[in-house]
């Protein structure tokens, strides 16, 4: 004999449900979507939590009660994992948007003190701005920097890889070219 649930799944509205059944098909979400799909869509169904952790290819049925609890408050939201220990993320994604759109601003010789963004020059002008980030390290500033696609430059400075002004009849045009990441790694 089971025990009893002490959060049984809410019903699943139709759009919940078509999405997922499209993410327990699926080939190209993630392997942790896909079981969390089929572990809730077997829930669905009327199966116990034991028998869905199963269906889901997962052991644990306490799992999949921690993942019903979690869909009836957040919804089809609850699918994708959350951080997953370690030290909490110190510079998400507004910090990152400031180190870009500063990386991506021209460098002024009066204002930052160089005419061209390193590490160090980024930096410095990072840590004193308003919204400015006090402890940011050039280690975050290069992860970041690599990982959105920019490379330092023979010239001493980051340029967004695959991407390049040039003169034509018309006028000054980028040029970007579609394999530039692939060809990086």
């Amino acid at each position: 004999m089971t025990r009893r649930r002490k959060e049984p799944l809410r019903p699943l509205t139709q759009e919940e449900g078509e999405i997922l059944k499209r993410m327990a098909r699926s080939e190209r979400e993630p392997a942790s979507h896909v079981a969390r799909a089929k572990a809730l869509l077997a829930v669905a169904a009327g199966k116990s939590y034991g028998a869905a952790a199963q269906a889901a290819g997962r052991r644990s049925n306490d799992a999949v009660s921690q993942l019903v609890a979690r869909f009836n408050q957040e919804g089809v939201a609850a699918i994708a994992p959350r951080h997953g220990g370690g030290p909490q993320v110190k510079y998400g994604l507004v910090e990152q948007a400031r180190i870009l759109a500063e990386v991506r601003r021209k460098a002024d010789v009066g204002q930052d003190g160089t005419a061209s963004w390193s590490l160090s020059s980024l930096q410095r002008t990072l840590r004193r701005g308003e919204a400015g980030l006090p402890e940011v390290s050039t280690y975050t500033i290069w992860v970041v920097l690599q990982s959105n696609g920019f490379s330092w430059q023979r010239a001493g400075s980051w340029c967004d890889t695959g991407k390049v002004l040039r003169k034509r009849k018309a006028g000054v045009v980028e040029v970007i070219d579609p394999d530039a990441i692939p060809k990086k790694s």
